[in-house]
């Protein structure tokens, strides 16, 4: 019966109680799954697999402890991160979901013996964000949940922020660290990942104390890349964001004397001219690209500076893309 409901790419969701139909697997891939995880519990319309949904089918998740809740809303953020990894499974070959086995528990786990709604991962994806908005500081965030812990000591949430940002990083949301050479000749990058000397100007790549190289090798410089493909990808990923990435393409002012987005102005317009291939695909992506230097410690006696190099997704409303 499920067999019709099998994409373009041969892969169908998987009901087993690790996927929780949140990703999709080749058919024989999915009998192995069922087999070794066990069948999804409630999932007793396959609504998914050719069953026609009735008023009062909704899923449910069962968590360890045996309490059912509805359907969390980071089950469909899991749903777009898995289905960006299904797309290249179709082309590298199919692969276990192991990486996303953290995310899947912390999402079946309540955060608080009765409190059913709320997920302990989105309950921390929520303070995280909450984190970014107010400019806590790494330290503030860790006092906040050893109080958490001391209120209420039963709650399921992570011990520091090293330990969120791990896991953030599995949604991808993490970033590359990559050496820098002191004067700033080249990366240690790919071919140069395993030298420990620069390959254009012979400088050491490692920071030495007392003319001696330290116990802990640290480098001169870091470069923290924050890959861009993958992020574009998650703004396609779901409905919501990507009507937002053609909103350039309906959102342009009337008033020909008004400019509230790149698109307005004159750069746009002759870009436009120059590639009129490019511009008649609403879904291209335009980028704005910032760089400046800051120290963001210079009140204090630390010598530290900075160097951000900025992307702006100008496909998105202005109240989106220039939100300082």
């Amino acid at each position: 019966m499920a067999k019709p409901f099998i994409n373009d790419r041969g892969f169908i969701k998987c009901p087993c109680r690790r996927c929780l139909n949140n990703a999709s697997h080749q058919l024989e891939d999915l009998e192995s799954h069922i087999f070794r995880n066990g069948f999804m519990f409630s999932y007793n319309q396959w609504r998914h697999h050719g069953e026609p949904a009735t008023a009062n089918a909704g899923t449910t998740v069962v968590g360890p402890s045996g309490g059912i809740h509805e359907r969390d809303e980071m089950f469909d953020v899991l749903d777009d991160i898995i289905s960006e990894d299904a797309d290249e499974d179709a082309v590298k070959g199919p692969s276990s979901n192991e990486q996303y086995d953290d995310l899947f528990a912390t999402l079946r786990s309540e955060l608080y013996p009765g409190v059913s709604s709320f997920s302990s991962l989105n309950f921390l994806v929520k303070l995280m964000h909450l984190k970014v908005l107010n400019k806590w500081t790494n330290k503030s965030f860790d006092e906040l949940l050893k109080l958490l812990k001391l209120a209420f000591p039963k709650i399921d949430l992570v011990e520091s922020h090293y330990e969120a940002k791990k896991l953030m990083t599995k949604m991808g949301l993490g970033y590359s660290s990559i050496h820098v050479c002191k004067n700033d000749c080249a990366l240690f990058w790919k071919e140069n990942s395993l030298k420990d000397t620069c390959p254009v100007c012979s400088e050491r790549r490692w920071k030495l104390q007392s003319g001696k190289r330290s116990g802990k090798n640290v480098p001169h410089k870091v470069l923290r890349y924050f890959p861009v493909g993958p992020r574009l990808k998650r703004l396609f990923a779901t409905s919501k964001t990507a009507k937002l990435m053609r909103w350039h393409s309906t959102g342009k002012s009337k008033d020909n004397d008004v400019m509230r987005h790149p698109i307005d102005g004159k750069s746009w317009q002759e870009f436009d001219k120059w590639d009129p291939q490019f511009a008649g695909n609403v879904r291209n992506v335009r980028l704005g690209l910032a760089a400046d230097g800051f120290n963001p410690f210079g009140n204090m006696s630390l010598s530290y500076s900075m160097w951000p190099v900025v992307l702006t997704t100008y496909n998105l409303p202005p109240w989106i893309c220039m939100k300082a």
